[in-house]
């Protein structure tokens, strides 16, 4: 068995932060973690931290209504 040599790595492709935001704010990113506060190897605090982040996308117009009066 061989190991192939450091410098023959994939050809690597740099994609902006910026690109790499909006893909993952288009699909949505959940993100969590928990905190625990201890003493002496006793938990005193626990928090379990959860968020969803996602973009929001502007729906169509609503319908204007004539006369100012709604349905």
């Amino acid at each position: 068995m061989t190991l192939a040599p450091r410098d023959e790595s994939l050809p690597g492709r740099q994609v902006a932060l910026v690109d790499l935001l909006d893909r993952l704010l288009a699909g949505g990113v959940v993100i969590t973690g928990d905190v625990v506060l201890s003493i002496a190897d006793i938990d005193l605090v626990r928090i379990s931290l959860r968020a969803l982040v996602t973009s929001v996308a502007g729906g169509p117009d609503p319908p204007s209504h004539i006369g100012g009066e709604r349905p």
